[in-house]
């Protein structure tokens, strides 16, 4: 009776967990679909009576969010390719090949982490002017790949390789495999968990981030969505349906990726756990 308790009282606290965490999202999908009339005098949990479309429809035509989410699924899918591949070869450098000063130089990149970011902002956006890379996808793209969560990436890779054991590797040796061989034929296959996870983190972080966006960007050709939305509510300060449903356009793709890779997202962590 008290085991079923506990489980009980467990469950019961997860539900309330996961309420308190989704909601601002339904919220804010609600709010979208309301009346502009009902919005401000409804509470946003109150479900819409009348639900309406034509404040996505509106801020679709009228705003060209279209172009904006274009812009920032092409950074991100970039981005997350970029920096999966070179996060792969660094770790797989870090992890199983011997060199002089591998984990001084390791432990130094990844103290590079508690640099907050505002530190680098500077003097990046002085060398992306330097190569006239202002208001460019290069420009937008790079900084992410070798500056912002590179470190991260490196460093969470790093501990999943080595928790794959030497003795695959050493077989695959005798079989004659080279060093690229063995990169790519087994610690890649063996870790697509964890890859799929860092390439859901990088793409979620790289669609979020407004900061890099607003210092490197002048004009609407690489307006990503989250600059766009910060743009339409200094606008439309008083047409809060219009921001709600750019801003639950900006959310769709993201629930969708979540969906799509939540498996592997929660895998990497129950073999992480368990390693």
């Amino acid at each position: 009776m008290m085991h079923m308790f506990k489980k009980t009282g467990l469950y019961a606290f997860l539900i309330i967990g996961a309420l308190v965490s989704v909601a601002p999202y339904l919220m804010t999908l609600n709010s979208a679909v309301k009346q502009p009339d009902k919005l401000l005098t409804t509470p946003a949990w109150e479900p819409a009576t009348s639900p309406t479309f034509a404040n996505f429809s509106q801020v679709w035509g009228e705003y060209d969010m279209s172009s904006f989410l274009w812009h920032t699924f092409v950074v991100a899918a970039v981005v997350t390719v970029l920096q999966v591949v070179f996060s792969c070869l660094a770790a797989f450098a870090f992890a199983r090949i011997a060199f002089p000063g591998r984990e001084l130089l390791f432990w130094a990149y990844v103290a590079t982490m508690m640099v907050p970011q505002i530190v680098t902002i500077v003097p990046l956006f002085l060398l992306m002017r330097q190569f006239d890379l202002v208001d460019t996808y290069p420009g937008l793209i790079l900084p992410y790949v070798f500056g912002f969560g590179a470190p991260y990436a490196i460093f969470l890779v790093r501990q999943y390789f080595k928790t794959i054991p030497v003795d695959l590797e050493s077989a695959a040796r005798i079989d004659g495999a080279s060093t690229m061989t063995v990169f790519t034929r087994i610690m890649i296959p063996l870790s697509r968990p964890i890859l799929a996870t860092l390439a859901t983190m990088t793409f979620v972080n790289t669609w979020n981030n407004i900061l890099w966006p607003l210092i490197i960007t002048n004009s609407d050709r690489t307006r990503v969505i989250a600059l766009g939305i910060a743009t339409l509510k200094s606008q439309y300060a008083s047409q809060y349906n219009l921001v709600l449903a750019a801003a639950a356009l900006a959310l769709l793709p993201l629930v969708a990726i979540f969906l799509a890779f939540q498996r592997n997202i929660i895998r990497s962590i129950a073999l992480t756990g368990i390693k």
